[in-house]
């Protein structure tokens, strides 16, 4: 392959496309939504009930005057939609990066956390199996004599 001093330009189309859904990310929930998805994606990302952003939305919107609704509107054009391989995931995922979202030092400590109780678990089981246990042995020996066999 021959080497060239020309510049070689990624265009930003490719680069973009070429990430991954991130489930850290800000999305507007289109499926949950009312209007734009924008209070169902706040809501799907700080983990609050859905009504309860709403009401808060129609509260803020009342005591702005109404100052309060431009932001919504901009929010809505600059927040990409959420993908669809995200709509997938039991509760207890969506409950995981919610809290990934609000502290990642608490979800990494909990992760390190569980990864240590399990290891701690497979070390016991280890231990249990690989140990001679004697009184098993004597009870299988005792078993084999009764049975006639050679101890």
């Amino acid at each position: 392959m021959e080497r060239s001093n020309q510049p070689h330009y990624v265009s930003e189309p490719d680069y973009y496309s070429g990430q991954p859904a991130s489930r850290t990310r800000f999305y507007r929930d289109k499926r949950n939504g009312k209007i734009f998805g924008v209070c169902a994606g706040i809501a799907d990302y700080t983990g609050f009930d859905v009504s309860l952003v709403r009401i808060c939305f129609l509260a803020a919107m009342f005591m702005s005057g109404g100052g309060v609704l431009p932001f919504y509107f901009i929010a809505a054009m600059v927040t990409p939609t959420k993908p669809v391989s995200l709509e997938r995931g039991d509760r207890e995922e969506k409950q995981f990066w919610q809290g990934v979202r609000a502290s990642p030092t608490r979800a990494a400590r909990d992760i390190r956390s569980r990864f240590k109780d399990i290891d701690r678990r497979l070390a016991d089981i280890e231990s249990y199996v690989t140990t001679e246990n004697r009184s098993l042995a004597r009870e299988i020996d005792a078993l084999a004599l009764d049975k006639g066999g050679k101890a």
